[in-house]
């Protein structure tokens, strides 16, 4: 049997910087991912837990501490006193990083779908782990990645509406997730304020993608060159975008954000 890797990974270079992700069928039929890393390879099941293992049965831990808590609420018709040890929450810490890896590969491979599921999973397991755990450590080790899971989170559901020409809801999924994300980061320490971290900027970039992805006879991109032309001062424009607004969209269109365009 050859074990050198190097006969899986000839003609596949690492690049650094550069996630660089496949598909391929494994052994038993079933697809595979496969992601570069610079001493090898990482490669994940496409569900359930990405190394294939199942936890006493479960799908995994995560599934597994669920199964406990409400076998000791049917027991106890409570919560209460029902807790996750230091090496339990270690554990699902642990498990929870798999997730990541795999989450990151599937949103290279623009798997939006794979990606929304693994990020709502891992946002369970900060729930959990905050409302269980049994040391105060514990509760919050996480909670300074919520913010960006969340993104994460919000960015696959933004592009699977995007690739469904649901522009209006895309968007209005980014202006709350902004809001959101903007308000997580303002519970955690940083030098940098909460509208200047690395998550808020992501999601505002994507937000100008879909206004420029929308049709041009959109009600939002409208709305929103409307407010590009009052901030430059290009009034002429402004009232010739107001009246396209009007006759597309009268029900939803009122006064300027800003000021008339009539003004001078």
């Amino acid at each position: 049997m050859i074990h050198d890797l190097r006969t899986i990974l000839d003609g596949w270079e690492y690049e650094t910087g550069k996630i660089s992700v496949r598909k391929i069928i494994g052994q038993d039929g079933r697809e595979k991912v496969q992601t570069r890393v610079d001493l090898g390879v990482i490669q994940f099941e496409v569900d359930g837990r990405p190394d294939g293992v199942r936890p006493f049965g479960y799908e995994s831990l995560l599934e597994s501490h669920e199964a406990r808590l409400r076998k000791h609420i049917r027991k106890h018709r409570t919560c209460d006193h029902f807790t996750l040890s230091p090496d339990e929450c270690f554990e699902l810490r642990q498990e929870a990083h798999l997730y990541y890896q795999r989450y990151l590969s599937m949103f290279v491979l623009e798997e939006y779908d794979a990606v929304e599921r693994d990020t709502a999973r891992n946002l369970r397991v900060l729930d959990f782990c905050r409302r269980y755990a049994a040391e105060p450590d514990d509760r919050n080790a996480l909670e300074s990645q919520r913010a960006y899971v969340t993104m994460m989170n919000l960015r696959a559901r933004a592009y699977r509406a995007m690739a469904e020409s649901h522009f209006e809801a895309a968007l209005a999924l980014i202006d709350n997730g902004i809001e959101h994300v903007v308000a997580l980061c303002e519970q955690y320490e940083s030098e940098e304020p909460a509208a200047q971290r690395q998550e808020v900027r992501v999601l505002r970039a994507l937000r100008d993608e879909i206004l420029d992805t929308m049709p041009d006879n959109a009600p939002s991109k409208l709305r929103w060159e409307l407010e590009m032309a009052l901030a430059i001062e290009d009034y002429e424009r402004a009232a010739q975008l107001r009246n396209r607004l009007a006759t597309i969209a009268p029900s939803q269109f009122g006064s300027s954000p800003t000021r008339s365009a009539d003004a001078d």
